[in-house]
Protein backbone atom coordinates (compact mmCIF):
# COMPACT_ATOMS: atom_id res chain seq x y z
CA UNK A 1 0.00 0.00 0.00
CA UNK A 2 3.03 2.23 0.93
CA UNK A 3 4.51 1.82 -2.31
CA UNK A 4 1.34 2.69 -4.31
CA UNK A 5 0.82 5.77 -3.20
CA UNK A 6 4.59 6.84 -3.36
CA UNK A 7 4.29 6.04 -6.84
CA UNK A 8 0.66 8.28 -6.80
CA UNK A 9 2.59 10.62 -5.49
CA UNK A 10 5.46 10.55 -7.72
CA UNK A 11 2.69 11.10 -10.60
CA UNK A 12 1.38 14.03 -9.42
CA UNK A 13 4.85 15.78 -8.89
CA UNK A 14 6.03 14.50 -12.08
CA UNK A 15 2.30 16.37 -13.73
CA UNK A 16 3.07 19.53 -12.02
CA UNK A 17 6.61 19.76 -13.45
CA UNK A 18 5.48 19.57 -16.67
CA UNK A 19 2.83 21.94 -16.50
CA UNK A 20 5.33 24.07 -14.35
CA UNK A 21 7.78 24.06 -17.81
CA UNK A 22 5.23 23.87 -20.54
CA UNK A 23 3.30 27.15 -19.09
CA UNK A 24 5.28 30.20 -21.01
CA UNK A 25 6.86 32.70 -18.88
CA UNK A 26 4.53 36.28 -19.16
CA UNK A 27 5.75 38.78 -21.56
CA UNK A 28 8.03 41.68 -20.77
CA UNK A 29 6.02 44.80 -20.74
CA UNK A 30 7.36 47.54 -23.33
CA UNK A 31 9.63 50.33 -21.70
CA UNK A 32 7.93 53.93 -21.04
CA UNK A 33 9.68 56.17 -23.34
CA UNK A 34 11.58 57.54 -19.98
CA UNK A 35 12.83 54.12 -19.79
CA UNK A 36 14.17 54.32 -23.08
CA UNK A 37 15.49 57.92 -22.80
CA UNK A 38 17.66 56.52 -19.95
CA UNK A 39 18.81 53.61 -21.78
CA UNK A 40 20.31 55.93 -24.45
CA UNK A 41 21.80 58.05 -21.77
CA UNK A 42 23.85 55.23 -20.39
CA UNK A 43 24.53 54.39 -24.12
CA UNK A 44 26.30 57.78 -24.36
CA UNK A 45 28.28 57.71 -21.70
CA UNK A 46 29.84 54.09 -22.58
CA UNK A 47 30.63 55.83 -26.47
CA UNK A 48 31.95 58.86 -24.35
CA UNK A 49 33.79 56.40 -22.37
CA UNK A 50 35.03 53.92 -24.61
CA UNK A 51 35.48 55.82 -26.94
CA UNK A 52 33.45 54.14 -29.14
CA UNK A 53 31.00 56.10 -31.38
CA UNK A 54 28.52 52.81 -32.44
CA UNK A 55 27.10 53.89 -29.52
CA UNK A 56 25.92 56.98 -30.29
CA UNK A 57 24.86 55.75 -33.98
CA UNK A 58 22.61 53.49 -32.00
CA UNK A 59 21.21 55.79 -30.08
CA UNK A 60 20.76 58.38 -32.89
CA UNK A 61 18.49 55.92 -35.38
CA UNK A 62 15.98 55.44 -32.54
CA UNK A 63 15.91 58.91 -32.49
CA UNK A 64 12.77 59.07 -34.89
CA UNK A 65 10.35 56.14 -33.32
CA UNK A 66 11.38 57.76 -29.84
CA UNK A 67 9.91 61.09 -31.12
CA UNK A 68 6.70 59.78 -31.85
CA UNK A 69 6.34 57.90 -28.35
CA UNK A 70 8.15 61.04 -26.19
CA UNK A 71 5.79 63.79 -24.35
CA UNK A 72 6.49 66.30 -21.63
CA UNK A 73 5.28 64.20 -18.75
CA UNK A 74 8.46 61.73 -19.61
CA UNK A 75 10.84 64.61 -20.60
CA UNK A 76 10.21 66.05 -17.32
CA UNK A 77 10.69 62.68 -15.23
CA UNK A 78 14.19 62.24 -16.87
CA UNK A 79 15.30 66.08 -16.05
CA UNK A 80 13.86 65.70 -12.49
CA UNK A 81 16.11 63.04 -11.92
CA UNK A 82 19.61 64.53 -12.84
CA UNK A 83 21.51 65.97 -10.21
CA UNK A 84 20.78 70.25 -9.38
CA UNK A 85 23.59 71.77 -11.42
CA UNK A 86 24.09 74.25 -14.73
CA UNK A 87 22.60 71.05 -16.83
CA UNK A 88 18.58 70.58 -15.05
CA UNK A 89 18.13 74.54 -14.24
CA UNK A 90 18.79 74.80 -18.38
CA UNK A 91 16.18 72.65 -19.08
CA UNK A 92 13.79 73.21 -16.84
CA UNK A 93 12.45 76.53 -18.02
CA UNK A 94 11.28 74.72 -21.10
CA UNK A 95 9.73 71.60 -19.29
CA UNK A 96 6.07 71.94 -18.07
CA UNK A 97 5.89 70.96 -14.00
CA UNK A 98 6.97 68.00 -13.19
CA UNK A 99 3.79 66.61 -10.17
CA UNK A 100 4.63 66.78 -7.01
CA UNK A 101 5.34 63.92 -4.34
CA UNK A 102 2.27 64.65 -2.36
CA UNK A 103 0.23 64.09 -5.29
CA UNK A 104 1.79 60.94 -6.45
CA UNK A 105 1.64 59.59 -2.69
CA UNK A 106 -1.83 59.91 -2.55
CA UNK A 107 -2.25 57.82 -5.13
CA UNK A 108 -0.57 54.81 -3.54
CA UNK A 109 -2.95 52.48 -2.03
CA UNK A 110 -1.25 51.10 1.38
CA UNK A 111 -3.44 48.41 1.89
CA UNK A 112 -3.67 46.39 -1.61
CA UNK A 113 -0.07 45.90 -1.23
CA UNK A 114 0.31 46.66 -4.90
CA UNK A 115 3.51 46.96 -5.98
CA UNK A 116 4.34 50.15 -7.50
CA UNK A 117 6.98 51.59 -9.28
CA UNK A 118 9.82 53.68 -7.28
CA UNK A 119 10.99 56.78 -9.25
CA UNK A 120 15.06 56.24 -9.72
CA UNK A 121 16.79 58.22 -7.43
CA UNK A 122 18.60 61.60 -8.23
CA UNK A 123 21.99 61.27 -9.54
CA UNK A 124 25.29 62.00 -7.64
CA UNK A 125 26.99 63.28 -10.60
CA UNK A 126 26.78 66.01 -13.36
CA UNK A 127 25.87 65.02 -16.80
CA UNK A 128 28.46 64.63 -19.33
CA UNK A 129 28.01 67.45 -22.35
CA UNK A 130 26.71 64.52 -24.73
CA UNK A 131 24.46 63.91 -22.10
CA UNK A 132 23.38 67.52 -21.67
CA UNK A 133 23.12 68.18 -25.64
CA UNK A 134 21.11 65.04 -26.00
CA UNK A 135 18.57 66.21 -24.01
CA UNK A 136 18.68 69.65 -25.43
CA UNK A 137 18.03 67.76 -28.95
CA UNK A 138 14.81 65.68 -27.38
CA UNK A 139 13.56 69.01 -25.43
CA UNK A 140 13.91 70.80 -29.23
CA UNK A 141 11.95 67.66 -30.47
CA UNK A 142 9.34 68.12 -28.09
CA UNK A 143 8.89 71.90 -28.67
CA UNK A 144 9.03 71.62 -32.26
CA UNK A 145 5.92 68.80 -32.55
CA UNK A 146 3.98 70.73 -29.81
CA UNK A 147 4.26 74.12 -31.98
CA UNK A 148 6.23 76.17 -30.15
CA UNK A 149 8.34 76.88 -32.69
CA UNK A 150 10.15 80.23 -31.04
CA UNK A 151 10.69 78.57 -27.71
CA UNK A 152 12.29 76.09 -29.85
CA UNK A 153 14.82 78.12 -31.85
CA UNK A 154 15.63 79.56 -28.42
CA UNK A 155 16.98 76.26 -26.94
CA UNK A 156 18.41 75.60 -30.40
CA UNK A 157 20.81 79.07 -30.42
CA UNK A 158 21.75 78.28 -26.93
CA UNK A 159 22.31 74.44 -27.41
CA UNK A 160 24.33 75.61 -30.61
CA UNK A 161 26.66 78.31 -28.56
CA UNK A 162 27.11 75.29 -25.80
CA UNK A 163 28.77 73.28 -28.98
CA UNK A 164 31.04 75.78 -30.15
CA UNK A 165 32.73 76.03 -26.91
CA UNK A 166 33.19 72.64 -26.77
CA UNK A 167 35.79 70.17 -29.26
CA UNK A 168 34.97 66.85 -28.45
CA UNK A 169 34.65 64.33 -31.16
CA UNK A 170 32.08 62.10 -29.05
CA UNK A 171 29.58 65.36 -29.88
CA UNK A 172 29.58 65.82 -33.14
CA UNK A 173 27.00 63.48 -34.63
CA UNK A 174 24.53 64.67 -31.68
CA UNK A 175 25.88 68.50 -32.56
CA UNK A 176 25.01 67.45 -36.09
CA UNK A 177 21.28 66.65 -35.88
CA UNK A 178 21.40 70.02 -33.45
CA UNK A 179 22.39 72.12 -36.28
CA UNK A 180 19.93 70.04 -39.10
CA UNK A 181 16.87 70.80 -36.26
CA UNK A 182 17.71 74.68 -36.09
CA UNK A 183 17.61 74.76 -39.88
CA UNK A 184 14.51 73.37 -40.18
CA UNK A 185 12.74 75.60 -37.43
CA UNK A 186 14.18 78.90 -39.20
CA UNK A 187 12.89 76.76 -42.53
CA UNK A 188 9.64 76.64 -40.89
CA UNK A 189 8.86 79.85 -40.61
CA UNK A 190 10.29 80.83 -43.71
CA UNK A 191 13.70 82.96 -43.16
CA UNK A 192 16.78 80.00 -43.46
CA UNK A 193 18.77 83.27 -45.13
CA UNK A 194 19.40 84.49 -41.55
CA UNK A 195 21.11 80.80 -40.73
CA UNK A 196 23.75 81.22 -43.43
CA UNK A 197 26.46 83.58 -41.28
CA UNK A 198 26.40 81.36 -38.85
CA UNK A 199 26.99 77.77 -40.69
CA UNK A 200 29.34 79.72 -42.81
CA UNK A 201 31.35 80.21 -39.62
CA UNK A 202 30.26 76.65 -37.97
CA UNK A 203 31.58 74.62 -41.17
CA UNK A 204 35.24 76.72 -41.22
CA UNK A 205 34.94 75.61 -37.64
CA UNK A 206 34.02 71.92 -38.33
CA UNK A 207 36.92 71.33 -41.39
CA UNK A 208 39.76 73.00 -38.61
CA UNK A 209 38.54 70.29 -35.98
CA UNK A 210 38.36 67.57 -38.94
CA UNK A 211 35.06 67.09 -37.61
CA UNK A 212 33.61 65.47 -40.60
CA UNK A 213 30.20 64.26 -39.69
CA UNK A 214 28.81 68.21 -38.64
CA UNK A 215 31.21 69.60 -41.91
CA UNK A 216 28.70 66.96 -44.03
CA UNK A 217 25.80 68.33 -42.59
CA UNK A 218 26.66 71.54 -42.72
CA UNK A 219 27.42 71.42 -46.41
CA UNK A 220 24.21 69.82 -47.41
CA UNK A 221 22.24 72.48 -44.94
CA UNK A 222 23.98 75.21 -47.02
CA UNK A 223 23.79 73.60 -50.24
CA UNK A 224 19.75 73.61 -49.48
CA UNK A 225 19.98 77.14 -48.20
CA UNK A 226 21.42 78.35 -51.32
CA UNK A 227 19.31 76.39 -54.10
CA UNK A 228 15.95 77.47 -52.02
CA UNK A 229 16.89 80.97 -53.06
CA UNK A 230 18.08 79.77 -56.73
CA UNK A 231 21.46 81.02 -55.46
CA UNK A 232 23.12 78.48 -58.16
CA UNK A 233 26.13 80.33 -58.64
CA UNK A 234 26.88 80.69 -55.12
CA UNK A 235 25.95 76.64 -54.38
CA UNK A 236 28.81 75.71 -57.47
CA UNK A 237 31.39 78.19 -55.69
CA UNK A 238 30.74 76.31 -52.42
CA UNK A 239 30.59 72.89 -53.74
CA UNK A 240 34.59 73.94 -55.80
CA UNK A 241 35.53 75.27 -52.56
CA UNK A 242 35.10 72.71 -50.16
CA UNK A 243 35.61 68.67 -50.17
CA UNK A 244 33.12 66.48 -48.79
CA UNK A 245 33.92 64.14 -46.49
CA UNK A 246 34.85 60.48 -47.59
CA UNK A 247 33.77 59.06 -44.40
CA UNK A 248 30.06 60.73 -44.34
CA UNK A 249 27.23 58.32 -43.32
CA UNK A 250 25.14 57.45 -46.62
CA UNK A 251 22.40 59.70 -45.77
CA UNK A 252 24.56 62.88 -45.25
CA UNK A 253 26.03 61.77 -49.23
CA UNK A 254 23.16 60.92 -50.99
CA UNK A 255 21.34 64.49 -49.94
CA UNK A 256 25.18 65.63 -51.55
CA UNK A 257 24.89 63.79 -54.37
CA UNK A 258 21.44 65.41 -55.16
CA UNK A 259 21.77 68.77 -54.61
CA UNK A 260 25.23 68.23 -56.83
CA UNK A 261 22.55 66.82 -59.28
CA UNK A 262 20.45 69.91 -59.04
CA UNK A 263 23.61 72.21 -59.79
CA UNK A 264 25.04 70.69 -62.68
CA UNK A 265 21.17 69.82 -64.67
CA UNK A 266 21.21 73.83 -64.22
CA UNK A 267 24.00 74.52 -65.67
CA UNK A 268 23.21 72.28 -68.73
CA UNK A 269 25.55 69.20 -67.74
CA UNK A 270 23.41 66.62 -68.05
CA UNK A 271 25.58 63.94 -68.14
CA UNK A 272 27.60 64.55 -64.83
CA UNK A 273 24.18 65.60 -63.02
CA UNK A 274 22.81 61.78 -64.10
CA UNK A 275 25.71 59.84 -62.47
CA UNK A 276 24.82 61.76 -59.22
CA UNK A 277 21.46 61.55 -59.35
CA UNK A 278 21.81 58.00 -59.94
CA UNK A 279 24.71 57.64 -57.05
CA UNK A 280 22.20 59.28 -54.97
CA UNK A 281 19.21 56.68 -55.22
CA UNK A 282 21.51 54.19 -54.73
CA UNK A 283 23.22 55.45 -51.19
CA UNK A 284 19.96 56.57 -50.05
CA UNK A 285 17.63 54.61 -47.67
CA UNK A 286 15.22 52.06 -48.83
CA UNK A 287 11.84 53.72 -50.85
CA UNK A 288 9.45 52.77 -47.87
CA UNK A 289 12.31 54.35 -45.28
CA UNK A 290 12.44 57.47 -46.70
CA UNK A 291 9.78 57.86 -48.92
CA UNK A 292 9.92 61.93 -49.72
CA UNK A 293 13.54 61.96 -50.60
CA UNK A 294 13.28 58.70 -52.64
CA UNK A 295 10.35 60.90 -55.30
CA UNK A 296 12.32 64.43 -55.14
CA UNK A 297 15.31 62.36 -56.19
CA UNK A 298 13.23 60.53 -59.31
CA UNK A 299 11.69 63.40 -60.31
CA UNK A 300 14.76 64.95 -60.69
CA UNK A 301 16.23 62.27 -61.96
CA UNK A 302 13.82 61.66 -64.71
CA UNK A 303 13.62 65.20 -66.15
CA UNK A 304 17.89 64.56 -66.62
CA UNK A 305 17.17 61.89 -68.51
CA UNK A 306 14.75 63.03 -70.60
CA UNK A 307 17.24 65.78 -71.70
CA UNK A 308 19.43 63.25 -72.51
CA UNK A 309 17.64 61.96 -74.97
CA UNK A 310 16.51 58.94 -73.14
CA UNK A 311 13.58 57.37 -71.98
CA UNK A 312 12.94 55.87 -68.63
CA UNK A 313 11.37 52.84 -68.02
CA UNK A 314 7.99 51.86 -68.06
CA UNK A 315 8.03 49.97 -64.84
CA UNK A 316 9.56 52.79 -62.90
CA UNK A 317 6.18 54.49 -62.60
CA UNK A 318 4.32 51.46 -61.93
CA UNK A 319 5.95 51.59 -58.27
CA UNK A 320 4.25 51.68 -55.35
CA UNK A 321 5.92 54.66 -53.50
CA UNK A 322 6.43 56.64 -57.10
CA UNK A 323 3.06 55.78 -58.68
CA UNK A 324 1.47 58.61 -57.44
CA UNK A 325 4.06 61.24 -57.13
CA UNK A 326 5.00 60.63 -60.93
CA UNK A 327 1.75 60.34 -62.68
CA UNK A 328 1.98 64.03 -64.06
CA UNK A 329 5.12 63.19 -64.96
CA UNK A 330 4.31 60.16 -67.21
CA UNK A 331 2.54 62.56 -68.66
CA UNK A 332 5.72 64.54 -69.72
CA UNK A 333 7.56 61.23 -70.75
CA UNK A 334 4.21 60.65 -72.78
CA UNK A 335 4.11 63.46 -74.63
CA UNK A 336 8.33 63.51 -75.15
CA UNK A 337 8.37 59.98 -76.12
CA UNK A 338 5.69 60.38 -79.10
CA UNK A 339 6.80 63.96 -80.39
CA UNK A 340 3.69 65.50 -79.69
CA UNK A 341 4.10 69.11 -78.86
CA UNK A 342 0.43 69.60 -78.41
CA UNK A 343 0.19 66.65 -75.26
CA UNK A 344 3.44 68.02 -73.88
CA UNK A 345 2.22 71.83 -73.84
CA UNK A 346 -1.24 70.78 -72.30
CA UNK A 347 0.28 68.68 -69.60
CA UNK A 348 3.00 71.42 -68.96
CA UNK A 349 -0.27 74.19 -68.43
CA UNK A 350 -2.46 71.71 -66.02
CA UNK A 351 1.00 70.81 -64.19
CA UNK A 352 2.50 73.98 -63.69
CA UNK A 353 2.28 75.11 -60.30
CA UNK A 354 3.18 71.37 -59.13
CA UNK A 355 5.96 71.44 -61.26
CA UNK A 356 7.20 74.91 -59.69
CA UNK A 357 6.62 73.62 -56.39
CA UNK A 358 8.88 71.00 -57.32
CA UNK A 359 11.94 73.30 -58.97
CA UNK A 360 11.77 71.42 -62.19
CA UNK A 361 9.58 73.75 -63.89
CA UNK A 362 12.74 75.17 -65.61
CA UNK A 363 14.12 71.98 -66.56
CA UNK A 364 10.59 71.00 -68.03
CA UNK A 365 10.51 74.02 -70.36
CA UNK A 366 14.12 73.04 -71.99
CA UNK A 367 11.95 69.69 -72.78
CA UNK A 368 10.52 71.55 -76.09
CA UNK A 369 13.14 71.09 -78.14
CA UNK A 370 13.40 67.52 -77.33
CA UNK A 371 9.74 67.03 -78.27
CA UNK A 372 9.91 68.34 -81.54
CA UNK A 373 13.68 66.32 -82.13
CA UNK A 374 11.70 63.13 -81.09
CA UNK A 375 8.85 64.61 -83.87
CA UNK A 376 11.30 64.89 -86.64
CA UNK A 377 13.59 61.87 -85.54
CA UNK A 378 10.06 59.73 -85.44
CA UNK A 379 9.31 61.86 -89.18
CA UNK A 380 12.50 60.99 -90.49
CA UNK A 381 12.48 57.37 -90.04
CA UNK A 382 8.94 56.62 -91.27
CA UNK A 383 9.47 59.14 -94.36
CA UNK A 384 12.35 58.68 -96.91
CA UNK A 385 11.22 62.37 -98.19
CA UNK A 386 8.67 64.68 -96.51
CA UNK A 387 8.49 67.99 -97.54
CA UNK A 388 8.83 70.94 -94.74
CA UNK A 389 5.24 71.82 -95.28
CA UNK A 390 3.86 68.76 -93.95
CA UNK A 391 6.88 68.20 -91.41
CA UNK A 392 4.90 72.04 -89.93
CA UNK A 393 1.65 70.44 -90.03
CA UNK A 394 2.61 67.17 -88.11
CA UNK A 395 4.75 68.90 -85.49
CA UNK A 396 2.26 72.14 -85.09
CA UNK A 397 5.12 74.81 -86.11
CA UNK A 398 4.26 78.09 -87.35
CA UNK A 399 6.10 78.44 -90.40
CA UNK A 400 8.15 76.57 -92.27
CA UNK A 401 11.42 78.38 -91.73
CA UNK A 402 11.36 77.37 -88.24
CA UNK A 403 10.43 73.58 -89.24
CA UNK A 404 13.45 74.29 -91.86
CA UNK A 405 15.98 75.33 -88.84
CA UNK A 406 14.67 72.57 -86.63
CA UNK A 407 15.19 69.89 -89.24
CA UNK A 408 19.07 71.50 -89.79
CA UNK A 409 20.05 71.68 -86.31
CA UNK A 410 18.68 68.29 -85.96
CA UNK A 411 21.30 67.40 -88.56
CA UNK A 412 24.10 69.12 -87.13
CA UNK A 413 23.49 67.34 -84.21
CA UNK A 414 23.82 63.84 -84.99
CA UNK A 415 20.01 63.50 -84.02
CA UNK A 416 18.48 62.16 -87.62
CA UNK A 417 20.88 61.63 -90.73
CA UNK A 418 19.05 63.07 -93.41
CA UNK A 419 19.70 66.42 -95.29
CA UNK A 420 17.78 69.63 -96.52
CA UNK A 421 16.82 70.47 -99.79
CA UNK A 422 16.06 74.31 -99.70
CA UNK A 423 15.40 74.78 -103.21
CA UNK A 424 12.64 71.63 -103.37
CA UNK A 425 11.77 72.46 -99.62
CA UNK A 426 12.50 69.23 -98.38
CA UNK A 427 13.81 66.74 -96.16
CA UNK A 428 15.61 63.39 -97.60
CA UNK A 429 16.67 61.05 -95.36
CA UNK A 430 18.94 57.86 -95.62
CA UNK A 431 19.52 54.37 -93.65
CA UNK A 432 22.78 53.67 -92.01
CA UNK A 433 25.36 51.64 -94.43
CA UNK A 434 23.67 53.47 -97.48
CA UNK A 435 25.18 56.62 -99.52
CA UNK A 436 28.74 56.26 -97.76
CA UNK A 437 27.75 55.91 -94.01
CA UNK A 438 29.51 53.57 -91.85
CA UNK A 439 28.06 51.61 -88.27
CA UNK A 440 28.02 52.52 -85.02
CA UNK A 441 31.48 50.17 -84.45
CA UNK A 442 33.37 53.57 -86.84
CA UNK A 443 31.99 55.44 -84.27
CA UNK A 444 33.17 56.76 -80.06
CA UNK A 445 29.79 55.15 -79.05
CA UNK A 446 31.46 51.47 -77.89
CA UNK A 447 34.64 53.08 -76.46
CA UNK A 448 32.36 55.62 -74.59
CA UNK A 449 29.91 52.69 -73.24
CA UNK A 450 32.33 50.35 -72.29
CA UNK A 451 34.31 53.32 -70.63
CA UNK A 452 31.26 54.07 -68.58
CA UNK A 453 31.25 50.34 -67.17
CA UNK A 454 35.10 50.16 -66.33
CA UNK A 455 34.44 53.25 -63.88
CA UNK A 456 31.19 52.31 -62.78
CA UNK A 457 33.01 49.20 -61.88
CA UNK A 458 36.04 50.79 -60.17
CA UNK A 459 34.03 53.04 -58.07
CA UNK A 460 32.39 50.49 -56.51
CA UNK A 461 34.94 48.40 -55.66
CA UNK A 462 36.92 51.46 -54.15
CA UNK A 463 33.95 52.39 -52.23
CA UNK A 464 33.72 48.41 -51.37
CA UNK A 465 36.87 49.07 -49.80
CA UNK A 466 36.20 51.90 -47.46
CA UNK A 467 33.58 50.70 -46.40
CA UNK A 468 35.36 47.70 -45.30
CA UNK A 469 35.61 47.64 -41.01
CA UNK A 470 38.80 45.86 -39.37
CA UNK A 471 38.74 44.99 -35.89
CA UNK A 472 40.60 46.96 -33.27
CA UNK A 473 43.86 46.84 -31.71
CA UNK A 474 44.93 44.14 -34.02
CA UNK A 475 47.78 45.28 -35.27
CA UNK A 476 49.07 45.19 -31.24
CA UNK A 477 49.42 41.48 -31.50
CA UNK A 478 51.67 41.60 -34.61
CA UNK A 479 54.37 44.44 -33.27
CA UNK A 480 54.68 41.94 -29.83
CA UNK A 481 55.53 39.00 -31.93
CA UNK A 482 57.87 41.57 -34.14
CA UNK A 483 59.39 42.93 -31.00
CA UNK A 484 59.86 39.44 -29.10
CA UNK A 485 61.75 38.08 -32.74
CA UNK A 486 64.01 41.19 -32.45
CA UNK A 487 64.92 40.75 -29.07
CA UNK A 488 65.56 36.92 -29.52
CA UNK A 489 67.53 38.25 -32.95
CA UNK A 490 69.85 40.24 -30.67
CA UNK A 491 70.54 37.81 -27.74
CA UNK A 492 71.90 35.51 -30.24
CA UNK A 493 74.17 37.85 -32.57
CA UNK A 494 75.54 38.41 -28.79
CA UNK A 495 75.98 34.75 -28.24
CA UNK A 496 77.87 34.34 -31.36
CA UNK A 497 80.23 37.50 -31.08
CA UNK A 498 80.90 36.27 -27.35
CA UNK A 499 81.73 32.30 -28.85
CA UNK A 500 78.92 31.00 -26.58
CA UNK A 501 76.81 29.47 -29.02
CA UNK A 502 77.28 26.45 -30.40
CA UNK A 503 75.45 25.37 -34.15
CA UNK A 504 73.97 22.45 -32.39
CA UNK A 505 71.99 24.47 -30.00
CA UNK A 506 70.19 26.10 -32.99
CA UNK A 507 66.14 25.57 -32.78
CA UNK A 508 65.53 23.64 -36.08
CA UNK A 509 62.76 26.13 -37.10
CA UNK A 510 65.41 28.81 -36.72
Amino acid sequence: MASKKEEAAKMQVDESAKTSTTTPAPPKPAPTPAEEVRANLQLIERAVSTLEPRYTARVLRSLTTLRKKLDAKALAEVVGGLKDGPVKQGLLPYLPEAPSSSAGSMEVDSGSGAATTAKPAPALTEPCPEVDVYLRLLVILRLLDAGSVDKAKQLAHETVDKIQQLNRRSLDAIAAKVYFYLARLYELQGDIAELRPLFLAAQRTASLRHDDELQATLINLLLRNYLHYNLYQQADKLVSKTKFPDSAGNPQLSRYLYYLGRIRAVQLNYTEAHTHLQQAIRRAPGATVAPGFYQTVHKLFLIVELLMGDIPERALFRHPVLKGALAPYLKIVQAVRTGDLAQFQSSLQAHAPLFTQDGTYTLILRLRHNVIKTGVRALSIAYSRISLRDICLKLHLDSEEDAEYIVGKAVRDGVIDARVDHAKGWMESWRRGEGGRGDVYETGEPREAFQKRIGFCMDLHNESVKAMRYPLNTHRKDLATAAEAREREKELAKEIESGEHDDDDVEPDF
